[in-house]
């Protein structure tokens, strides 16, 4: 639990950065997921993505800025600890909601091209990066400090694919 003496003095520290001082948090771990959105949407058009689009792994906050390229990865990281419950669960909880998606999309673009569905393979590719990026919005949105998620009927029509 952070308290808010410890979280003011991690507003401050951040200030003049390109992390949220309203929330700790930086819009560029969206960068791991912009990645895999552009991979998938190359699918339909280039089936062999597929294999790239599988190599793509689930990465934590920290660990990925612990391999950026982000003038203030250190920074980031070591706020990461100071995020209060009320930014970092949701945020926590939209990223492995984001995580399940792209892990059954591969399942799914796999099978499709495994059976030449080409239509069903764009479709499907088209569907999967519109819900990936409804929720790379919700994750930006609480990295800004918004209260808005998904009702959960949003999350279950985005999860089933």
């Amino acid at each position: 639990m952070v308290d808010e003496a410890d979280f003011a003095a991690w507003q401050k520290k951040v200030e003049e950065t390109n992390i949220s001082s309203t929330t700790l948090l930086a819009t560029d771990y969206l960068n791991h997921f912009n990645e895999i959105v552009m991979l998938l949407e190359m699918v339909p058009d280039m089936p062999d993505m597929i294999e790239d689009c599988k190599e793509w792994a689930p990465k934590s906050y920290q660990d990925h800025f612990r391999d950026s390229a982000f003038s203030d990865k250190e920074l980031a990281i070591e706020a990461y600890d100071h995020v209060p419950a009320r930014f970092r669960r949701p945020f926590e909880e939209t990223i492995e909601h984001m995580n399940a998606i792209v892990f059954r999309a591969n399942e799914q673009l796999d099978a499709l091209i495994a059976e030449g569905n080409e239509d069903l393979l764009r479709e499907t590719a088209s569907t999967v990066s519109l819900s990936l990026q409804r929720f790379m919005d919700v994750a930006s949105g609480i990295i800004h400090g918004s209260a808005k998620t998904m009702s959960q009927d949003e999350i279950d029509a985005a999860l089933a694919l």
